[in-house]
């Protein structure tokens, strides 16, 4: 990340928010700013609020306080310039679509729904499938879709949609090693390209190698900025508390400190209930 990128608008900026289920908090006196062009993580244990900064940050249920800023407007302004990838299973994956037809979904927008896609939409259609892998199977049906395709789809759909900011809630979820590694490489890309990728994620380790940004909650906010000054010790104590497992490759990583790969009581299914992830 070049220096210069840091003297733009935040790509992103939360202030004094505080959001709530049935009148009890789930986050309050959260405070952070995300510059363009990084890689970012928000992590936490469960239950800490992850998943509900995602969707407050993209309007889907209203604050009890503070506000939220993408590029220094309201989001209403860029809605076109944010890609929002929700968790997979809170999709109808039975609903009747081909994979190309998901995908070319992320090209319309509000103002041409009623138009058909140009030439340019299907070239970027195709572009985005085949950077995922997912090509050959473009007219297969989402429901015919294992797990990790399914993911591969949700992301060729926002890569199609060609945004500056892309949200991502729990894209590594009943994933495949190698599908992980495939979206952390366009992921990695996007970032090359100066796009902003905020993603909710549990596992530390990956977390340390991939992400250059990081958001760490419990709640309210223990930490947020470059990985280096937010995976320090203290901090990461003050967020897992004695749930921390020792874990020599992370330790190796972070200066010699013990941190854990995946939270204690870790389940895929985390998130998709409560929505207090």
């Amino acid at each position: 990340m070049k220096n210069k990128d840091i003297n733009k608008v935040p790509s992103l900026e939360v202030h004094n928010l505080a959001a709530s289920y049935n009148r009890m908090p789930v986050l309050w006196d959260i405070d952070f700013q995300i510059p363009q062009g990084v890689l970012t993580g928000i992590v936490g244990p469960n239950g800490s609020g992850k998943t509900t900064l995602l969707r407050n940050i993209m309007g889907l249920m209203k604050a009890d306080s503070g506000y939220v800023k993408i590029f220094g407007e309201d989001l209403n302004k860029v809605r076109e310039r944010v890609s929002y990838v929700p968790q997979r299973e809170s999709v109808d994956w039975t609903f009747p679509a081909s994979v190309r037809e998901v995908v070319e979904m992320g090209r319309y927008r509000n103002a041409n729904l009623m138009r058909r896609l140009s030439k340019t939409d299907k070239e970027k259609v195709n572009i985005a499938l085949e950077k995922v892998g997912m090509l050959e199977y473009a007219n297969r049906q989402i429901s015919q879709l294992s797990g990790g395709q399914q993911q591969r789809v949700f992301l060729a759909r926002s890569l199609a949609q060609d945004a500056d900011l892309y949200l991502m809630d729990e894209p590594f979820v009943g994933v495949d090693a190698a599908t992980e590694e495939a979206i952390l490489e366009v992921l990695s890309e996007l970032r090359n390209e100066g796009k902003t990728v905020v993603i909710v994620h549990h596992d530390l380790q990956t977390a340390y190698q991939y992400f250059n940004w990081i958001i760490l909650l419990n709640t309210r906010l223990v930490a947020a900025g470059p990985k280096e000054e937010v995976f320090l010790q203290e901090n990461l104590r003050e967020a897992y508390g004695g749930r921390l497992t020792i874990l020599s490759k992370l330790s190796n990583l972070i200066a010699k400190s013990e941190f854990p790969v995946r939270e204690k009581g870790f389940k895929e299914t985390e998130g998709s209930g409560d929505g207090q992830s």
